[in-house]
């Protein structure tokens, strides 16, 4: 036994040798190559006839000749016409009984006969077509040899193997260009496997490949989005989940992988020319300081690169309007749907977002929550949170409103826990968000009242819909519960409720600031160069400038109320001498005055805001109408943007801040799912915590401190240390053992006066030279 497997060892070093050889010289060793593939094909009948009766010598020298064929097979294409369809022929009629190493060596011989354009290569050489044909009907050919294999074997190392080869040929086939012509015949037979037999769990092969090849950013298509369509729509319970999956979180994986490579990519030059610069320089160092060098150019390329426009699987449906209803009818209302609860409730989960993204029209759906919307249902804050995501402005209210109803009979009350009663508050909130006229009055002045309760998390949310009302509709709440900003916005005509199906008209933000500022940039303009034109001095400049003042005021109310009443000296000397007697002060009459003078003050301001708003919506359409907005501009517009930010910070702005913070949960609840922890959020307030996690927030808290308390050299040294940078020569010698440095201080002791004063005189010229190295 020994000495066979000595021979084999010596067998595959001269396997090895001659590999080697044929690469650098394939003329000269094509006689040893015809010897060595004549004896493959011997072995080859010999296994052929009897594959259950292979000894384990003869599968080892027959393994190692098919990894020397397809090493060298590119050296010699005409002696190994048929060596691609022997692989083929063997994995299609002996792949379950065939030796796992064997088998192996099989699938990899053919994935590089693959890259190497091999396989059934001749009757294109000789017809001369492209190369790009070339390589795609190879990539068919491999396909149509794995790919079946891969969803018929039982064998589970098989399956792994063919899915991984499956995923890394087409990862390797788009690495360069997008080949979409391969990319479409491969989604192809994914979709036709998926559509052919509805019942089969084979579809699952094609979701994992297509949700892997998403995740890669290698297929961005519809058509891919279509494959999972047809997936969820599948009858096997686990083909269905992943393609709903997909949906739920396929764009979440994509951002999480290249937040994960842009992570992993860094690397710190200034750390590896530090280690270059000390340690000792080898060729070793060389490539790692050229490998570091070409990766950080790449990264630079690859930013400089317009970025992809990556969409979303939500926005490349073609028919979400049909791809929910059947979803609907199929897994959810059909009593023959084989899901149970927690599968029921991701489509549920996806069904509702197609829904309110989309703002599709499905009244079914919101009958089908109503036996859900109880505390003792298991996931009942998913079942809320999938309500909420449903709804939209174009939802009609008769429909919402028993729900809401039924949320607040169920879950807010008095009996109610504290946690309960803040996730039904909560939920609510997160519906009337999404359509405000789903409430009515007397049950919103019910549930705001308690804003009043001790409980921190149903007051937190009882007050979250009371401003929610406050900004969207004012009315509906009592007087004394609109506050100030809400009141005089009902005053003013700014704030009125929405009507149903009504949409708020759209335009570019900010866009009245940069009119502004051209205008300002104009008068400024006008005003440096009106006194350098002729004939034009600064008294014309006077006139026209009150010409254009008195033309101004003709509209005010000087114009139209005649002179005003001056007064004249004697009324000013009454004055003086009325301030000299004593003054009875009417209370009645002062606070009467006072409060005309804010009625008429009130009526001004309204009238202004009402003008201010014609004239800014006139202005927005007019630039947006008449002018392209170059570069430049929109620079302008995001600097005037972010100075508006700040204005808006100020406690004066503080209603623009609400309703803009108003307008960014509206964008928020748009394109991010709303999640259960979401609904429950509030609900970690009302529940005491225990005594760890009261220990484990005092300890992160201390930690804080003591970060916060570091000094600047402490926080220098640790930042170095997390850089993996060394400490100077001056904090080592500070450190140095006294015992070490006992020396030293001797020997300056024992110097003479000669030697001191060349050591004065060395120290002299180095300062001069600015340090050891001169760097002065």
């Amino acid at each position: 036994m020994k000495r066979k497997l000595g021979a084999l060892e010596k067998v595959d070093a001269d396997l090895s040798s001659l590999q080697y050889k044929i690469r650098r010289d394939p003329t000269s060793y094509k006689d040893d190559f015809r010897s060595q593939y004549s004896q493959y094909e011997a072995q080859r009948e010999i296994f052929m006839r009897a594959p259950a009766s292979a000894t384990d010598a003869g599968i080892i020298s027959f393994r190692d000749l098919i990894d020397f064929v397809a090493h060298v097979a590119d050296c010699y294409p005409t002696l190994v016409i048929h060596f691609p369809d022997n692989l083929i022929s063997l994995l299609n009629l002996h792949h379950e009984s065939l030796e796992p190493e064997l088998r192996e060596k099989v699938v990899r011989s053919l994935v590089l006969l693959r890259r190497k354009d091999i396989i059934d290569s001749s009757r294109y050489t000789r017809k001369n077509e492209l190369r790009e044909h070339l390589a795609y009907e190879v990539f068919v050919r491999l396909l149509q040899t794995l790919f079946p294999l891969l969803i018929s074997t039982r064998s589970k190392p098989l399956r792994a193997l063919l899915y991984q080869k499956c995923v890394s040929d087409l990862r390797s086939s788009n690495s360069k260009t997008t080949n979409h012509r391969l990319n479409r015949t491969f989604q192809t037979v994914l979709s036709n496997l998926l559509i052919s037999d509805r019942t089969s769990s084979k579809g699952v092969w094609a979701v994992k490949i297509t949700r892997e090849l998403w995740k890669r950013h290698i297929w961005t298509d519809a058509k891919a989005v279509e494959i999972m369509k047809e997936a969820s729509l599948a009858e096997n319970e686990k083909v269905v989940i992943g393609g709903v999956r997909f949906f739920l979180g396929g764009d979440k994986e994509r951002e999480d992988l290249e937040d994960e490579s842009s992570d992993d990519d860094a690397i710190d030059m200034g750390k590896i020319k530090h280690q270059i610069g000390i340690n000792k320089k080898t060729k070793k160092k060389a490539r790692m300081m050229e490998n570091a060098v070409a990766t950080v150019k790449r990264k630079e390329r690859k930013k400089k690169q317009p970025h992809p426009l990556n969409f979303s699987a939500f926005h490349l449906l073609h028919d979400p309007q049909g791809f929910a209803e059947t979803l609907f009818s199929k897994h959810l209302q059909s009593s023959k749907s084989k899901l149970n609860l927690e599968q029921k409730l991701l489509v549920l989960q996806l069904v509702s977002r197609l829904v309110g993204l989309h703002k599709l029209t499905i009244l079914s759906l919101y009958s089908y929550f109503i036996k859900y919307l109880t505390p003792r249902q298991p996931s009942v804050t998913s079942f809320l949170a999938s309500l909420a995501q449903a709804t939209h402005n174009l939802v009609p209210p008769d429909i919402l409103e028993p729900l809401v109803q039924k949320i607040a009979n169920e879950f807010v009350s008095e009996a109610a826990a504290a946690e309960v009663a803040s996730a039904g508050l909560n939920a609510i909130r997160e519906i009337c968000v999404r359509q405000p006229l789903a409430m009515n009055n007397t049950l919103l002045q019910d549930l705001v009242m308690y804003r009043k309760s001790k409980d921190k998390g149903v007051m937190m949310a009882a007050k979250g819909l009371l401003s929610l009302y406050r900004e969207t509709a004012p009315d509906m709440l009592k007087r004394r519960d609109r506050g100030k900003e809400a009141s005089m916005g009902l005053r003013s005509g700014e704030r009125k409720e929405r009507r149903f199906g009504e949409e708020a008209v759209g335009g570019i933000e900010g866009l009245e600031l940069l009119e502004e500022w051209k205008e300002e940039e104009k008068q400024k303009k006008l005003q440096a160069q009106d006194p350098e034109e002729p004939g034009v001095g600064k008294e014309g400049t006077d006139d026209e400038e009150d010409e254009e003042g008195w033309e101004v005021d003709e509209d005010s109310d000087y114009g139209s109320g005649g002179w005003q009443n001056v007064s004249s000296d004697d009324d000013a000397n009454d004055a003086i001498s009325d301030n000299h007697r004593p003054q009875k002060k009417n209370k009645r009459d002062t606070s009467a005055s006072a409060c005309e003078e804010n009625e008429e003050e009130g009526d001004g301001v309204r009238n202004d805001t009402v003008q201010q708003a014609i004239q800014a919506a006139d202005k927005i359409s007019t630039l947006a109408t008449t002018r392209i907005l170059t570069p430049t501009d929109l620079s302008k517009l995001q600097e005037l943007r972010l100075a508006a930010s700040v204005n808006n910070a100020l406690p004066a702005s503080r209603r623009k801040c609400a309703a803009a913070a108003h307008q960014a949960t509206l964008n928020r609840h748009i394109d991010d799912p709303l999640t259960a922890a979401e609904i429950e959020g509030l609900a970690s307030l009302s529940s005491k915590a225990t005594k760890d996690e009261r220990i484990a927030s005092a300890k992160a808290g201390k930690d804080d401190k003591d970060e916060v308390r570091k000094s600047t050299t402490a926080k220098r040294k640790e930042r170095k240390r997390q850089q993996g940078k060394s400490s100077t020569n001056r904090e080592k010698a500070r450190k140095k053992n006294f015992l070490m440095t006992l020396g030293k201080a001797k020997g300056k002791q024992k110097r003479s006066l000669v030697e001191r004063g060349k050591v004065l005189k060395a120290h002299k010229e180095r300062e001069r030279r600015g340090g050891k190295k001169g760097n002065g």
